[in-house]
């Protein structure tokens, strides 16, 4: 697969890498030459290039810029998005008193949706911002023998499975959580998993095993 990478920083350079790992050609785009140079450089990708360059590169765009500037970014390149899977990782995310809280209007306000109506033309993803950027230097990230679970929203048919397909050939598992109006859970989950960590909490440890979800068959005592 050829994917666009809008962005320079941490993010875009642990998926590009992690990308370029399971076989894709990677193109990064930024504003400022010298990092795009630099981050393609260090992850192997196919080239560098700007904004405009990436996101006509190939199937799939990732859009791994600051939350605030996404929106504005897929509108200035809607005619280029057009046609194309736009891979949405950002967390909007405020500082409050009690931790981090979403930045969005609530509901099912998102970032994915308010790119998704920047660039109507093109199929939105919301999916990646669960995880730190440090998941995805691992090879093949798995957790006590299982592959890591993606959550994805997408929303078009073609979006969800061209997404699908990209978790899949990271290794990882696909986890399909509906269209884009529930972006807003997954942005949601983002910001409360950030403020556990920062915290010094394990996400994970907040839910049980699937063996123990209703209805399922549990051995005699």
């Amino acid at each position: 697969m050829r994917i666009g990478i809008l962005g320079t920083g941490s993010m875009a350079a642990a998926l590009g890498g992690a990308w370029v790992r399971a076989g894709h050609q990677v193109l990064v785009g930024g504003r400022n030459a010298a990092a795009a140079a630099a981050a393609a450089a260090r992850i192997g990708a196919a080239g560098h290039g700007g904004p405009a360059e990436a996101a006509a590169y190939g199937e799939a765009v990732l859009m791994a810029v600051p939350a605030d500037s996404a929106p504005r970014l897929a509108r200035e390149l809607a005619p280029v998005l057009g046609g194309r899977t736009v891979l949405d990782c950002t967390v909007p995310m405020a500082a409050g008193p009690d931790g981090p809280s979403p930045a969005t209007a609530g509901g099912t306000d998102s970032v994915a949706a308010r790119i998704s109506a920047a660039a109507p033309d093109a199929g939105v993803a919301k999916v990646f911002g669960i995880c730190h950027e440090s998941i995805w230097t691992l090879p093949r990230p798995a957790f006590e023998g299982a592959p890591l679970a993606v959550p994805f929203c997408a929303g078009s048919p073609a979006a969800a499975a061209l997404t699908a397909q990209l978790i899949t050939s990271m290794g990882c598992a696909p986890l399909s959580c509906g269209g884009l109006a529930r972006a807003a859970l997954l942005e949601s989950a983002a910001v409360f998993a950030a403020g556990v960590w920062w915290s010094g909490g394990e996400a994970r440890h907040v839910f049980p095993s699937p063996a123990l979800a209703p209805g399922a068959v549990y051995d005699e005592p």
